[in-house]
């Protein structure tokens, strides 16, 4: 006897079909399961057997073969258990064949027969709705997950008597309890943005690091923060999150599934609408930052998916662990390749760092009770740390010089975080109408022909770049992030045109391709 039923793996983070096939065959009573099964499936078939006959069903006493097609694709996790057990029952005849016909089966269960969430629902159901597939079976607790997904006729599960006591039947199945959807409404995706304890009027003056932070939430710029140590450099960019443009339902559903997959969606009730925040502590590891495993899982990276990765005190980091950002950072997403797949994972984000000026943190601290005590070369290597290609990435290089008691005690009134916020969403809907053709969203996705079309300048703002190109010694590619910067800056000021001021404003932000060169450090 044959059956067929669907279920579902993440491949990523990224949910693939899968079709469960059953075999029932006259032979030694055993259970076998193929089609490149990791070890939790291949335990599955304990849990089966053993939750079939404890919910008051027949576990055939024949030989029983597990086919998970495609069989050349690697599957892991429990997410099998229900369809295995489902597809038995349904091949020996103790289902009938309609209640389980292209229907999506996920679920782990317990020895007793409960039925147990598992990660990576939301990517599986989005796969199989793509694929025409709207019936869904999945446990009670991803329920409000699961229905995120439109046009899904949703039922969910506890235990797996409820199928013996529904006998199949849709109808008897809602009576005993299968197709319980949450109750009440999902909650609302307009979510404030940000920490309502945290907010930049709690930062003193540092009104130029304000204005550069502003530039790089309005355009997705990344950034690093340069100064000595108590100047605010991890306060300010903490702070970040709270003037950024909220995400859009698309850029929701992204993250959402990313933190689904990896186990780390908390709260099911609602998508992710905050962007993400992750700051890493610096032992972290390559793969740690960028992902890995024998099967892969997304890293840091991807978990700042449309957010920011903020590394603080960066040369602290590995060589090794810096460098792998280099083309993540270039091309918004990561590939891992095994021997038996390869495996892609979006990481598009802001990146965030800061860093001292020198090991002991004071070279150049205008303090009279404070001084380096760093020789040439030990600042040197302490800078060497960041590669010239890695810092050829970072858009805006920002000092945090230390502040005066002034401004401590002053009385003007610090620039908030609903100020910034304002002008940053002011210059996030004039890139979104600029770019509604386009399919980008911010001013740091612009390349090549895009480049070239949306940031033009004058005659005077030219002869300014041609100018600081050879002086700064400026790559071709810290050239267009020049020109990327301009652009968000004459964003935020409303103007189409971009002039020399906007030009000469960014070109201050790349003061460390200079600095950092250590032949000119004291030069």
């Amino acid at each position: 006897m044959y059956g067929k039923v669907i279920s579902a793996c993440l491949h990523g983070v990224d949910g693939k079909l899968v079709e469960v096939e059953v075999d029932l065959s006259n032979g030694l009573p055993q259970m076998m399961i193929v089609g490149l099964p990791d070890v939790a499936i291949k335990e599955s078939m304990e849990r089966v057997r053993a939750a079939i006959k404890n919910c008051g069903f027949t576990f055939p006493l024949q030989r029983i073969t597990v086919n998970l097609a495609p069989a050349d694709l690697r599957k892991e996790g429990s997410a099998f258990d229900l369809a295995i057990a489902l597809g038995i029952l349904k091949t020996s005849g103790q289902l009938p064949d309609e209640a389980l016909r292209d229907t999506l089966i996920i679920g782990e269960l317990a020895l007793d027969g409960s039925v147990r969430s598992v990660p990576g629902v939301l990517s599986m159901i989005a796969t199989a709705r793509e694929h025409g597939i709207a019936r869904l079976i999945v446990p009670t607790e991803n329920a409000e997950e699961a229905a995120w997904i439109d046009g899904c006729e949703l039922r969910c599960v506890r235990h797996l008597s409820q199928f013996r006591r529904s006998g199949g039947s849709e109808e008897a199945a809602a009576a005993g309890g299968a197709g319980e959807l949450p109750a009440g409404p999902m909650e609302s995706l307009t979510r404030e943005t940000g920490k309502a304890d945290e907010d930049y009027a709690d930062v003193s003056g540092q009104l130029h690091v304000k204005r550069a932070l502003m530039i790089s939430a309005a355009g997705m710029h990344n950034f690093i923060l340069i100064g000595p140590p108590g100047t605010g450099k991890t306060m300010l960019a903490k702070r970040l999150p709270t003037i950024m443009p909220p995400m859009s339902d698309p850029e929701s559903l992204d993250v959402t599934k990313i933190y689904s997959a990896s186990g780390k969606f908390a709260d099911r009730r609602q998508l992710i609408r905050e962007r993400p925040f992750r700051m890493p502590h610096h032992t972290i590891s390559a793969g740690g930052l960028v992902g890995g495993g024998g099967i892969p899982k997304p890293g840091e990276v991807s978990l700042a998916h449309r957010g920011v990765l903020f590394l603080d005190e960066l040369p602290e980091f590995s060589r090794a662990a810096l460098e792998v950002l280099r083309q993540p950072m270039e091309d918004r997403f990561v590939t891992i390749g095994r021997a038996r797949a390869v495996y892609r994972f979006p990481a598009h984000f802001l990146l965030a760092a800061s860093m001292n000026p020198c090991p002991c943190g004071y070279w150049g601290a205008a303090s009279d009770q404070q001084g380096c005590v760093c020789s040439p070369l030990k600042i040197s290597h302490y800078r060497a740390k960041i590669s010239g290609p890695l810092l050829d990435r970072i858009d805006l290089h920002v000092e945090v010089p230390r502040i005066e008691y002034k401004d401590l005690s002053g009385t003007q009134q610090p620039l908030s975080s609903a100020e910034m916020r304002a002008a940053v969403e002011r210059a996030h809907e004039i890139q979104k109408r600029r770019y509604a053709e386009a399919g980008i969203m911010f001013n740091s996705e612009l390349n090549g022909k895009k480049l070239r079309e949306h940031v033009k300048l004058d005659p005077p703002s030219a002869q300014l770049l041609e100018r600081s190109f050879a002086a700064l010694g400026l790559s071709v590619r810290a050239h267009d992030r020049i020109l990327k910067i301009a652009r968000t800056i004459a964003d935020l000021e409303g103007q189409f045109e971009i002039r020399a001021d906007h030009v000469a404003e960014a070109l201050q932000y790349r003061v460390l391709d200079k600095k950092i060169n250590p032949h000119t450090l004291f030069g």
